[in-house]
């Protein structure tokens, strides 16, 4: 089990999904918190749905509050960095340019059919 763990988590490093941040993060990781790393990815999935759900609503009402939408993503990429998820953090980034200079047909192409999930079934990959 410990080996599919470890070829599953270097198959996400070598894929680019994650970055050195997560191993900073498995560094924090000791005897008194074993779980430390569990939780952290557990808090970030759900805050993550959460923000997603957020950023969904926004951009189903049609008129876009770019101001809004960018709080969102900056919460999102916040999140992201801090747990080592590089590709989320990358497309925040891109959204957020986006909001900026209030170009919604850019990010809606980009965003095409795919749906972003993020959680413990999926490691955050598009779908």
């Amino acid at each position: 089990m410990q080996r599919q763990v470890a070829l599953i988590k270097q198959s996400l490093f070598d894929q680019g999904y994650l970055d050195e941040q997560f191993i900073e993060l498995e560094e924090l990781q000791d005897d008194a918190n074993p779980n430390f790393v569990e939780e952290v990815a557990t808090l970030y999935f759900k805050d993550s749905a959460r923000l997603i759900s957020n950023i969904e609503q926004a951009l189903e009402r049609g008129s876009f509050d770019f101001n809004r939408l960018d709080n969102y993503m900056h919460q999102f990429k916040g999140s992201s960095t801090s747990i080592g998820a590089s590709k989320v953090k990358t497309e925040c980034t891109m959204f957020r340019e986006y909001c900026r200079v209030g170009n919604a047909e850019g990010w809606q192409d980009r965003r095409g059919p795919r749906r972003l999930h993020v959680g413990p079934s999926n490691t955050g990959t598009d779908q």
